[in-house]
């Protein structure tokens, strides 16, 4: 019924817990998740995770926070996306939150390699017909941008793809949307200092939904602050439904379908 659009199982602290995870999983009705790729050095092992469950799918890329990892050649991503169950180009995008502390007082200007990364990011997912699994914080306007000038015009020719843990405002929805992206929610969405956010999951359309844990991370009340895994995305259902006056089953349904949809290159 549930489906988890954006988790990294291949992270230690959920690897060692594979086999309680799919139990819980199951336990609470998650039939399907997608393991991101957030570097080249770790991408046999979240690929070989979709190959081992019949319940997992993966993606291909580098995270733009990464450094000091392989740099992705086009080429490099053609050939990930190639292999079975692959089913998007990502976690990719812009990211220069607290730059200045975070990057030894680096400037925007100082980005260019996070933006030269991105657009080798997209022009696979062009040429491959996959959709990109977007990150973006504190970046909108470029990352925005970039997409745009790389063609991603939400035209029968544009790769799509998802705005992954939105917690950006309603008019980068709105751009999102207009791009022809989905918007993916995740736990934060059920923090009390996200009445904003809140906000913007009722704009969203039915259509353009889906759901997510980035897991480890963003675990949803009621286990904010523990560590996450795909079996806490109905309380992100949950929320949702709250909020569209609905049901987290019905949620959980239609947001499965999205994925589906989307990324179709999984199984039905």
């Amino acid at each position: 019924m549930y489906t988890d659009s954006h988790c990294h199982l291949n992270f230690p602290e959920l690897m060692d817990q594979l086999d309680t995870i799919q139990q819980a999983m199951q336990a609470a009705h998650v039939t399907r998740a997608l393991c991101i790729c957030t570097t080249l050095e770790d991408f046999d092992v979240v690929h070989g995770l979709s190959m081992a469950h019949d319940n997992m799918w993966s993606t291909v890329g580098v995270h733009p926070d990464n450094e000091g990892v392989r740099e992705p050649s086009l080429q490099d991503l053609l050939d990930g996306a190639a292999r079975p169950k692959v089913v998007a180009i990502g976690e990719t995008g812009l990211d220069y939150y607290q730059m200045e502390e975070r990057k030894g007082g680096r400037t925007v200007a100082d980005m260019a390699w996070q933006r030269d990364r991105f657009r080798t990011h997209i022009r696979a997912a062009r040429q491959t017909h996959l959709p990109l699994v977007i990150h973006t914080r504190q970046a909108s306007d470029d990352t925005i941008a970039i997409l745009k000038e790389e063609g991603e015009l939400g035209d029968a020719g544009s790769a799509g793809g998802v705005f992954h843990c939105f917690t950006e405002s309603q008019q980068v929805a709105r751009a999102a949307l207009d791009l022809g992206f989905y918007i993916s929610f995740s736990g934060i969405l059920t923090f009390k200092t996200a009445a904003d956010l809140r906000e913007v999951a009722k704009f969203v359309p039915d259509d353009r939904l889906l759901i997510e844990t980035d897991s480890p991370y963003l675990a949803p009340v009621p286990y904010r602050g523990k560590l996450n895994n795909p079996s806490y995305v109905p309380f992100v259902a949950k929320l949702l439904g709250e909020l569209r006056g609905s049901t987290s089953q019905a949620i959980g349904e239609l947001t499965t379908l999205n994925f589906l949809k989307l990324f179709a290159k999984t199984a039905g």
